[in-house]
């Protein structure tokens, strides 16, 4: 079948290997490269048998990645840590040369390959990195902002490097191409920015005027490879022209939908191009070179995390943040093989330097969930020794800090309790770690902590001993979970109010020591059903009654899984049996124009009425002589039998 049998091969074997990583909790990205391994040239049994008519197509592969990490580029994303990632960043990359050419030079290779050496080790791993913040929920913390801020300037110093390092072959033959190569670069990019900003989102616009998502597709993949193909034709990086194509269509409204309906395409090229780097390893290489290969690992692994701590700490940041820099972006990267593959073709380097830096990677990959998990215990044992350092704070003194409430998190929903207790005089102090939305507490003047509210010495400047509530907001449960035990800790009255995503997290807080936990979903999930049965004409005492069920059985089968859940979910049920329930006088009603005392409410249904109201005036404690009459609104209060009772007898 030639090409086609090649592709089926690889195809079928990307998902086993997919399939295995999936379950290793790994980037599929490694299960691709290892069957690549399997299926290439060197292996036995099932083998690719062309080669070089995959990595053409890999080709189109290293293109749409680009593309759609032009599409995905945003300063905004820069703005909370731009100093460490637009300066530090290149200060790592450099260091990181240095150690890759000492490397090279003490394994025998020449200047130029060490050089490649030192560059193809510098990037770190983007796709490894995310999935580990994903699974050890450490997303949206400070640590994780500046190992993003600094990766997305790491992929973006690929595409020069990927024009830059195949000209120091030739050193002065090559200064004045990379100086050429430079003018084309500028005139293309002045090119794209008049006339690709103006004519392309117009383009995109009218292709979706037309409403056609086969149509949309085309149209974008065109775009990617078309303009990547002409800077192709001019001289230049055919990636270069995806990358800028996808950075134009990026400032267009219809970027979100162009990444979304690229990426299935994106992900299929970039089957074949991560598998298609594999088959380049000959694994007889890995076992005849083994102890060099571990000795590499370490070296790069160790060095290049201890450059990337010393630079996070040298911009400012402290405490874990450094650590967690230095243990998640050790690893080298995914963008390494597209440049390697570079350095291949214009033989910058050989098939030992590209076999030492995919072994290397691959295993540095393996290592990173690893490695990154034990941050938290490391950053614990060093901290005995070392000196507790200030924490930020503002306007903490004007609050008495004395049963008062702590809010976790200081986003919208922080911000808007804030604004309540603010104006009800209740005490309370934000605890918040990201640096914009500290500044954005301090624009509104409320008492807040610049800090991680995990450690020990913010909870202790928050006067946690002292705290009646806390308020937990952050939708991360993994870090509300060691917010819980550890505020338990010094605290043992302390209640804690924190947010779920789900019945299994809700469970899970419960266990630690919550003494309420909300689900967000659930709550807009049965504000939009009210809302749907008013609609429909449904009393609204019956949607409420319902709702409340809900809550109730949700609530209650949760508590059950925490030491004093049977405690707690009888006090709510005794709750729930002294609940008031509001019925509304209707025209047929038999309680018009009689009194209390004649209706004898009591008596008959076991309720008591507590409060009445007429035109929009409250009446609490109605006397016997009340007389009802239509419209009014009553307040009966009873267990829900009694209450039921009731609510047939009002309107009957």
């Amino acid at each position: 079948m030639g090409i086609a049998g090649d592709i089926v091969i690889i195809v079928v074997a990307a998902l086993v290997g997919a399939l295995i990583a999936q379950k290793l909790k790994q980037p599929l990205v490694l299960g691709y490269i290892i069957v690549g391994i399997v299926i290439g040239p060197y292996s036995s049994g099932v083998t690719v048998a062309d080669v070089h008519e995959i990595e053409m197509l890999a080709e189109i592969g290293v293109a749409l990645l680009l593309f759609a990490l032009g599409l995905e580029f945003s300063f905004s994303e820069l703005k909370p840590v731009w100093k460490v990632a637009l300066i530090g960043t290149p200060i790592q990359i450099m260091l990181t040369m240095v150690l890759g050419f000492v490397i090279g030079r003490w394994m025998d290779w020449e200047f130029i390959p060490s050089l490649w050496f030192g560059a193809l080790i510098s990037f770190s791993s983007t796709m490894v990195i995310l999935k580990t913040l994903m699974n050890q929920g450490w997303i949206g913390t400070l640590s994780s902002k500046v190992m993003i801020g600094m990766l997305i300037i790491q992929d973006l110093i690929v595409v020069p490097a990927m024009i830059i390092l195949p000209q120091l072959n030739d050193p002065k033959a090559g200064l004045p191409l990379l100086g050429l190569a430079g003018l084309k670069s500028v005139i293309f990019l002045l090119t794209m920015v008049v006339l690709g900003t103006k004519l392309i989102p117009k383009l995109i616009s009218i292709i979706a005027g037309w409403d056609s998502r086969e149509l949309f597709l085309l149209t974008i993949t065109a775009i990617a490879l078309g303009i990547g193909y002409i800077t192709h034709l001019v001289g230049l990086s055919f990636a270069l022209g995806a990358f800028v194509a996808g950075m134009v269509i990026s400032e267009s409204e219809y970027s979100h939908k162009a990444l979304t309906d690229i990426m299935s395409i994106r992900d299929i090229f970039g089957l074949l191009f991560f598998t298609s780097v594999g088959m380049l390893l000959d694994p007889h290489f890995v076992v005849e070179n083994w102890r060099n290969i571990l000795l590499i690992v370490l070296l790069v692994s160790f060095f290049k995390g201890l450059f990337f701590g010393l630079i996070t700490r040298g911009f400012g940041y402290i405490r874990v943040v450094p650590l967690a820099v230095a243990m998640g972006l050790f690893q080298i990267g995914e963008f390494s093989f597209v440049l390697a593959r570079v350095g291949l073709s214009t033989q910058s380097i050989d098939k030992e330097v590209y076999s030492y830096v995919l072994a290397t990677a691959i295993i540095s990959m393996l290592l990173t969930p690893i490695v990154s998990k034990a941050t938290e215990p490391l950053y614990s044992f060093f901290k005995r020794f070392l000196k507790e350092e200030p924490v930020q704070t503002f306007d903490i003194r004007k609050a008495k800090l004395n049963d008062h409430v702590i809010i976790a998190g200081g986003g919208r929903v922080g911000q808007h309790i804030a604004s309540i207790l603010e104006s009800l005089k209740v005490e309370f102090v934000i605890v918040e770690l990201n640096f914009q939305l500290f500044e954005q507490c301090k624009a509104s003047g409320f008492p807040v902590i610049f800090g991680d509210v995990c450690h020990e010495v913010v909870l202790k400047v928050a006067k946690i001993g002292r705290a009646n509530l806390m308020l937990l907001t952050i939708p991360n449960v993994i870090v509300s979970q060691s917010v819980v035990e550890k505020s338990k800790l010094f605290n043992k009255e302390l209640h804690i109010v924190a947010r779920a995503e789900g019945t299994d997290q809700m469970k899970c807080l419960y266990e630690k020591g919550a003494f309420e936990v909300v689900l967000p979903e659930l709550e807009a999930g049965l504000e939009m059903a009210r809302q749907a049965l008013l609609h429909l004409n449904i009393p609204a005492i019956s949607i409420q009654n319902y709702i409340d069920s809900v809550r109730q059985k949700l609530q209650s089968s949760a508590q059950m899984f925490q030491s004093n859940g049977n405690t707690l979910t009888q006090l709510k049920n005794a709750q729930n049996l002294i609940e008031i329930t509001w019925a509304k006088i209707e025209t047929n009603s038999p309680f018009i124009a009689k009194s209390l005392l004649d209706l004898d409410i009591r008596r008959k249904t076991g309720t008591s009425i507590v409060g009445v109201i007429r035109n929009e005036i409250f009446r609490p404690n109605p006397d016997a002589e009340y007389t009802f009459t239509e419209g009014d609104l009553v307040a009966v209060m009873g267990s829900k039998n009694q209450r039921e009772i009731f609510l047939k007898s009002v309107n009957s």
